[in-house]
């Protein structure tokens, strides 16, 4: 390793300064194990029995961290002391700097000033344990325990990093860093730092913002080259620009899109609750990336087996029917006493019998269960529902059951999860036994169904993206100058400019507006010049298949003489859609494709994307609720997807010519059997 946070997570010299939050950090470090050399700094006493010194001055020479437990104003005095005594990283506990306020802000200004070259973690944090070494830097009580390797839990917020630590989901925990306000490490520099660590076999990430979007891509791509699991809890929501306002897309996604979208970029998958975010890191760290995912739910329990059908609605798993052979073995297995279906009740009846219980679950899972010969596997991952006794009540009879299924599971070659209906009916030791067993553990069926989603979305990652390949994310845009919008007379010659198919049209007075139709042909569509969204203001009349309908309308829609656009009307419109790029700082460029026209909003059915983002489309648009009337419903023509795709990888070309553009939405883009029409446009662009 040789980056600068190499010394913070394996220290072998610390110091501590400051009182008393320094002397719990010292019995933390104590508690810990950690078997380097510790010296405190303190002018008025000693600190905890270690050597302590005066000054910072007074140190030896190398220290590699310090934890800095003093008041904010001297936080920045000790910083600048330590960077010049050529400490390597400081850990500031200290509150009252940039999430106060604008004088909190001027203090964090200064604190990034005083410590030079030195990293600074925090302020406003918890710091760092490295169980890997002993070290905590960490002002208060932990859960973990030292081990060689783990995974690695990088946290904005130090609450949800303090209870991670004393999480007993299985997660093995290499490494904590709860980083505050990010006024110098930033969580990017830190997932970076960790991903290059072989002792690292996963990532957890609470997020609120991310500080350098490159460098975060870049580290997501060396955890793809290792195979690492990474599972992110991203909280808040930036708020929205008011330079998107305009547009519809404002009001169909936020900032957290982007996000999202990241995420899905980049091969990271997004949970949204703390005990989520452990259950599933451990998993993936326990099963790894999926080949697919069909699924196999196995319980001794009609509503179980229920249940796990309804909560996986909406999940993209899925749970096959049992081939005929198939299903034959297992009821012979079962004595033909069961009704054969996925997810599976194999009732109690065999209940407390190894024998039993070991056919049952070889014959759902062997790897011959296909037939032919083929020696595949049926299922790419199995589920066992399984609740136990509270402590102090007899679970004998239960171990059988997950012994069978663990056995069964190894014998097959197929990843196995264990998960309870409750959380608080899967003790310790059978999560602990469960890792043992090779199998995973967690807390709810819930929860189990999230990481076993995450596992095969990890392996079709994996699977489409080359080892070596860099991931590319299109920088988002600012506008420091503000921005002006261009309406659709000055967009669509623009769209047109770069390729993008849009109706014959002409912008002319009102009294023009009957020849103009003459020229272009009927039907024709008339508009109103200037409104951003003309049909909320019944500024758009469509179909006019005369001259007498024309002037009607141009009349009308001439609010003050204002001139009117006259277009040629697209007929045979299979489908409406919206699709934009806009700026979403500070992730990137973002691409959405959702339902288009007047019915946007209300049907709220989008799919975002980053920039570069043209080898995806096709995959947004088939999540649409929209897609079976693009691909043809019910015996109706299908639309012209690839168009739509190519209208994509056109505006993709324009944005990243055009450095200015802020937001391009079409909306609608009309999709007919044979082509798509930009039928509405509006750009935002940065003012110069």
């Amino acid at each position: 390793m040789t980056g600068r946070l190499d010394r913070l997570l394996r220290p072998r010299s610390l110091a501590f300064v400051g009182g008393a939050a320094a002397e719990w950090s010292i019995d933390a470090c104590r508690a810990f194990g950690f078997a380097g050399e510790m010296w405190g700094v303190n002018p008025r006493r000693i600190l905890s029995d270690l050597p302590t010194v005066a000054s910072v001055a007074e140190l030896p020479e190398g220290i590699d961290a310090a934890f800095v437990g003093v008041d904010h104003d001297a936080t920045i005095d000790t910083v600048r002391q330590l960077s010049e005594a050529g400490v390597g990283v400081a850990v500031c506990h200290a509150s009252g700097f940039a999430e106060v306020g604008a004088a909190g802000k001027v203090r964090q200004v200064e604190l990034v000033e005083a410590a030079g070259a030195m990293a600074v973690l925090g302020p406003n944090c918890f710091g760092l344990l490295s169980a890997p070494t002993g070290a905590a830097l960490w002002p208060g009580v932990h859960g973990l325990v030292r081990r060689p390797r783990g995974v690695a839990l990088l946290s904005q917020s130090g609450n949800i990093a303090v209870n991670l630590t004393m999480s007993r989901r299985g997660l093995d925990v290499a490494w904590v860093i709860s980083l505050g306000n990010q006024a110098d490490v930033g969580i990017s520099e830190a997932f970076e730092a960790v991903v290059v660590d072989e002792a690292t076999t996963g990532v957890g990430l609470c997020i609120e913002g991310l500080n350098d979007v490159e460098r975060f891509v870049e580290a997501a791509a060396v955890a793809r080259r290792r195979r690492l699991p990474v599972v992110a809890l991203k909280v808040g929501a930036s708020p929205s620009s008011s330079a998107i306002a305009v547009t519809h897309t404002a009001s169909l996604v936020g900032d957290n899109a982007a996000y999202e979208a990241l995420f899905r970029k980049v091969g990271i998958h997004r949970v949204h609750a703390v005990d989520e975010l452990a259950d599933t890191l451990a998993t993936l760290s326990a099963v790894g990336p999926l080949r697919g995912n069909r699924m196999v739910s196995l319980s001794c329990s009609g509503g179980e087996a229920a249940l796990v059908a309804d909560r996986s609605h909406g999940r993209n798993l899925s749970f096959p029917q049992f081939a005929p052979d198939h299903a034959a073995r297992v009821a012979s297995a079962l004595d033909g006493r069961v009704a054969i279906t996925n997810p599976l009740d194999y009732h109690t009846y065999i209940w407390g019998d190894p024998d039993r219980l070991s056919r049952c679950f070889e014959s759902v899972l062997g790897a011959d269960a296909t037939g032919g010969g083929s020696g595949e596997a049926p299922f790419d991952a199995a589920m066992l529902v399984l609740d136990f006794p509270a402590e102090g009540l007899d679970r004998s009879s239960w171990w059988p059951t997950m012994q069978a299924f663990a056995t069964a599971c190894a014998n097959g070659g197929t990843p196995g999860v264990v998960a309870a209906s409750l959380a608080e009916n899967l003790p310790d030791e059978v999560r602990s036994q469960a890792a043992g067993w090779g199998l995973a553990a967690c807390g709810d069926i819930d929860n189990a169904l999230s990481a076993l989603e995450a596992a095969a979305a990890w392996g079709r990652h994996l699977d489409r993206t080359e080892p070596g390949a860099g991931l590319l994310v299109v920088k988002a845009r600012e506008a420091p100058l503000g921005t002006s919008v261009l309406p659709e007379h000055e967009a669509k010659p623009r769209l047109a400019a770069a390729g993008i198919e849009v109706p014959m049209g002409r912008l002319v007075e009102p009294q023009q507006a009957v020849a103009a139709a003459d020229e272009i042909g009927y039907p024709v569509v008339v508009k109103t010049v200037g409104a951003a969204h003309k049909s909320d203001a019944g500024g758009v009349v469509v179909g006019l298949a005369d001259a007498a309908s024309v002037a009607a309308a141009a009349e009308r829609d001439a609010v003050g003489g204002r001139a009117v656009m006259v277009e040629s009307c697209i007929t045979d419109v299979v489908a409406e859609l919206l699709v934009s790029v806009r700026s979403s700082p500070p992730v990137g460029m973002m691409l959405t494709v959702s339902a288009g026209g007047t019915l946007t909003e209300v049907l709220d059915d989008t799919a975002s994307l980053l920039l570069p983002a043209a080898d995806d489309t096709l995959e947004a648009l088939r999540s649409l609720r929209l897609w079976p009337v693009l691909a043809g419903y019910r015996g109706r023509p299908a639309g012209a997807v690839d168009a739509v795709v190519n209208t994509v990888r056109l505006l993709e070309t324009l944005v990243r010519d055009d450095h200015r553009l802020i937001e391009i939405e079409i909306n609608p883009l009309l999709v007919t059997p044979h082509t798509a029409v930009a039928a509405d446009a509006l750009m935002v662009v940065a003012n110069d």
